[in-house]
């Protein structure tokens, strides 16, 4: 039987990424991406949803992305759906399911900003992060679960 997970997103993030190091120096990173569907309803009107979706991007890529990307930049993502497990604190099971970012390209102006005397077709920046090694995510999800998800 065939096996797919992969995942393609474009969105903005809702805030600032969050920069962290595994004990072992390992960067981690964690993005907050709002993806926005616009469809028609039974009635024929226009509705939006907001679909918000935690990206994790590892390694020299994570450090490349806290470097250039801020609240509001566009970002196309490609990577797989991961889920994960612990207890927290308190004793209680917690899991969630989130992206595995393999590659993040940046869209937009630097910053998330807009420049409004760019013609359309000039004014997208595209820039490939490489994809990270995946060596010590293990290792780091075993020893810091509850620090990832303290916010």
């Amino acid at each position: 039987m065939a096996n797919l997970n992969k995942v393609l997103l474009i969105g903005n993030l809702t805030k600032a990424p969050e920069l962290r190091y595994t004990p072992q120096g390992t960067a981690v990173l964690n993005l907050r991406l709002a993806v926005n569907r616009k469809f028609k309803d039974r009635n024929q009107e226009m509705k939006e949803e907001t679909c918000f979706i935690t990206v994790v991007v590892w390694d020299k890529q994570a450090e490349t992305c806290n470097q250039y990307l801020n609240k509001g930049s566009q970002i196309f993502v490609e990577g797989r759906l991961q889920s994960r497990s612990w207890d927290d604190n308190a004793g209680q099971k917690r899991s969630v399911i989130e992206v595995r970012a393999e590659r993040v390209q940046f869209l937009g102006a630097p910053g998330g900003a807009r420049n409004a005397n760019a013609q359309e077709n000039t004014n997208t920046q595209e820039q490939d992060v490489p994809k990270s090694e995946t060596s010590t995510e293990s290792e780091w999800l075993d020893e810091s679960e509850d620090k990832i998800n303290a916010g």
